[in-house]
């Protein structure tokens, strides 16, 4: 019997319990031992529910239960989470986590930990809910060098992205709806500011280069500043505005930025809509390849950690290597990026023209009192100085 022990009993830790216990038949047969989930850590009760039995309040009583082999985090934040995983291995846990505040800011850390104790700490769930892409980039396409990797990772953002171009609406507006459903935070920040796909893209990139990427220094721009009138033009242009997360291979490193982007209808990126998520991978030689699925929810996150709790049931005594070094990869100057950009102002074209010299004008349906146009490709550095020196710029958006 492969027994387990579960670090928060919230959205994520119940969704383990349930296919645990829906799927238990399924996985044991995979397994070849059946799994139990023997003990549940939270601060609260649960009267009535099924685990109420299991319920302990003191992280120390999972690490010290000699029968517990596999712990499962899916508290979320920093701390207490870091102290009580580096508890679990330390005691010779193997831990599987869905927390990607943990794995970005303590990662490396923790890997060194599982080593030294003979264990495991895997982090599937970590980045794109139900997505196999952890696995995909560290094991399958092991034999690439990945140049680019391109995400929509963060399903509320793509939900009102989603139903801004679907509904006219304004930003405040789908915030609303997707409060409503449940899919934003009463404090939306991490989200709508691209503060959890920054963290999920360096991640991701940590993997791929094998050291440490501080996700503080990724240049970040969520969605809040996109409007309806926006939509407007990229509707215009045959394009849909995503908020990407992406990482590009730039010399002897890397550069990265979350940012919102005009996707054109020709990318794969285009059609992933509504909650889900999608990674695009360059490798140079594989070309691309997109990984599409649930990227969030209950169950699909929920059955990524069981995914873990699987591998590491099929490979007793074995540290399952899917980490990156301490050694920090200093990115690249993000500023010597170069794209085109779509841009709004209440200047005239001749002034336009005589700062960016020969763009494309973009006339949107309902719109006035303003010029869209689209400018040659050029580097950010010299964007700031050019839409500085153009003056009364609305707002703009990066193409891809």
């Amino acid at each position: 019997m492969v027994k387990v022990g579960v670090m928060g009993y919230g959205t994520i830790g119940s969704g383990v319990v349930e296919i645990i216990e829906r799927n238990n038949s399924v996985l044991a047969g995979r397994i070849g031992d059946a799994i139990e989930v023997k003990s549940v850590l939270d601060i609260r009760e649960f009267e009535g529910d099924p685990i109420h039995d299991k319920i302990v309040h003191d992280y120390k009583a999972l690490a010290a239960d000699p029968e517990i082999s596999i712990v499962v985090e899916t508290m979320g934040g920093v701390e207490p989470a870091f102290t009580f995983v580096k508890e679990m291995l330390e005691n010779g846990k193997s831990v599987c986590t869905s927390n990607k505040a943990l794995v970005a800011d303590k990662g490396a850390e923790l890997f060194q930990i599982a080593k030294a104790n003979g264990v495991s700490f895997l982090y599937e769930a970590s980045v794109g809910g139900g997505i196999p892409i952890i696995r995909n980039l560290s094991e399958t396409l092991t034999a690439e060098v990945i140049e680019e990797i391109a995400g929509i990772l963060n399903g509320t953002t793509n939900y009102m992205l989603t139903m801004m171009s679907e509904e006219g609406w304004e930003y405040e507006d789908a915030l609303k709806d997707a409060q409503a459903k449940g899919y934003a935070e009463k404090d939306p920040t991490a989200d709508v500011e691209g503060f959890d796909a920054c963290r999920k893209i360096a991640i991701l990139t940590s993997l791929i280069t094998g050291r440490t990427v501080d996700f503080e220094t990724i240049p970040t721009e969520g969605i809040s500043k996109v409007t309806a009138t926006d939509i407007k033009y990229a509707k215009a242009m045959g394009r849909a505005i995503k908020l990407i997360a992406t990482s590009v291979v730039a010399g002897d490193t890397y550069v990265a930025r979350v940012a919102p982007y005009l996707v054109p209808s020709t990318h794969t990126l285009y059609h992933v809509s509504d909650v889900f998520n999608a990674v695009f991978v360059h490798g140079n030689m594989l070309d691309d390849a997109m990984f599409y699925g649930s990227g969030a929810g209950k169950l699909p996150t929920a059955s990524a950690v069981v995914a873990d709790i699987v591998e590491i049931a099929k490979n007793p005594g074995k540290v399952i290597d899917m980490s990156w070094s301490d050694e920090k990869l200093v990115l690249g100057d993000v500023s010597e990026m170069t794209t085109a950009f779509f841009v709004r102002t209440k200047k005239d074209i001749a002034a336009v023209k005589a700062v960016f010299g020969d763009v494309e004008l973009v006339t949107a349906e309902g719109v006035s009192g303003e010029i869209g146009f689209v400018t040659p490709i050029i580097s950010e550095k010299d964007f700031a100085a050019k839409s500085s020196a153009l003056g009364d710029v609305i707002g703009y958006l990066r193409m891809k």
